[in-house]
């Protein structure tokens, strides 16, 4: 069972050197994505994904020992591209700027590829991969404990707990709507920024 596995179990045999094993990786992990995408967790296999990507079963085994090895990867890059526009969003000058940034890069990430990231949810807790979780977590957390102390922001009596929370709010309704199948990015972006401003603005005034 996953749960019992180690994380190390979750480490790719190697990692590519030169451009054309890059490709390679590359492929693979799209593959793995399409078929996610396409056939769900029931057709998810390794040979599946090996054709998919045009390589061999051993071309894909030089790199993941196994298929939980092969999702961790591609939870990595999902999850690479949310941490490069939360970092971007981190750059703008005002607590405003930087949370609804934050709120498009979530969002994003969620209704980019809605049926993939379910998926990617789901896989997340099942696989062993809580210390890499809370990195994620904490990398989100810092920059909105950096938001708050922003001339504009408002002057919560707890910034570590107001951003624990305000990630917790906006995790939950984008979420729920992945799950339920929402497709308006604008509108939920929206439900989200009233959501979390009302929160913040609520704890600064001691309500």
């Amino acid at each position: 069972m996953a749960r019992n596995q180690r994380p190390d179990a979750l480490a790719p045999r190697k990692a590519p050197t030169q451009r054309r094993a890059t490709a390679t990786v590359e492929a693979i992990l799209e593959a793995a994505a399409r078929i996610l995408e396409t056939l769900g967790l029931e057709g998810y296999t390794t040979n599946a994904v090996a054709e998919r990507a045009g390589v061999s079963i051993g071309s894909l085994y030089q790199y993941f020992p196994n298929r939980d090895a092969l999702t961790a990867a591609l939870i990595e890059r999902e999850t690479a591209t949310l941490l490069g526009q939360a970092r971007e969003a981190a750059q703008g000058g005002t607590c405003a700027e930087v949370l609804a940034g934050l709120i498009e890069a979530a969002v994003a990430h969620q209704m980019r590829r809605p049926a993939l990231a379910r998926i990617v949810d789901f896989e997340e807790q099942r696989l062993p991969m809580g210390e890499r979780n809370q990195r994620v977590t904490d990398v989100l957390q810092q920059i909105m404990v950096d938001a708050l102390l922003l001339d504009d922001a408002p002057a919560v009596p707890d910034r570590q707990q107001a951003a624990q929370d305000v990630l917790a709010i906006a995790h939950g309704m984008i979420d729920g709507a992945g799950q339920g199948g929402e497709t308006d990015a604008v509108d939920l972006r929206g439900r989200v920024e009233v959501a979390v401003r009302g929160y913040l603005v609520g704890m600064a005034s001691g309500r």
